[in-house]
């Protein structure tokens, strides 16, 4: 399976005068956080709650910003989450994908809303 992306809205719930941005994010099912550049938490105005350490990929560890909240919508989904900054691209985890009940369909090759509950996002509570 290739690389999965799919166009995303973010947005600071705290600040609603503040503009939702449009973005192309990676899919990566391996990571649990949406991840953000700085530009993006700069545009969106996110506070800083407290740092972080990640490991990334090549097992290096980061010291980062965790800011938030921020809202993540997906088609006819949306979650409030914190964001991780680093990189240069917008990712989205598996923690907001698992909130907003999404999947990544393999023989799509694309992020789609969950096709038991395509009208509203299931979620289990017990």
């Amino acid at each position: 399976m290739g690389l999965i992306n799919a166009q995303i809205e973010l947005s600071n719930p705290r600040d609603k005068n503040i503009k939702p941005i449009q973005v192309k994010s990676l899919v990566d099912t391996r990571s649990l956080h949406l991840c953000i550049p700085e530009h993006v938490a700069i545009q969106l105005e996110l506070e800083e709650l407290y740092k972080r350490e990640v490991t990334t990929a090549d097992g290096k560890k980061h010291l980062v910003p965790y800011m938030g909240p921020i809202s993540t919508k997906f088609e006819n989904r949306c979650c409030f989450t914190g964001a991780l900054v680093f990189g240069d691209e917008v990712l989205l985890g598996a923690v907001p994908m698992e909130d907003m009940d999404v999947f990544v369909s393999p023989a799509k090759q694309a992020l789609i809303v969950n096709p038991e509950s395509p009208s509203i996002a299931m979620s289990i509570a017990k």
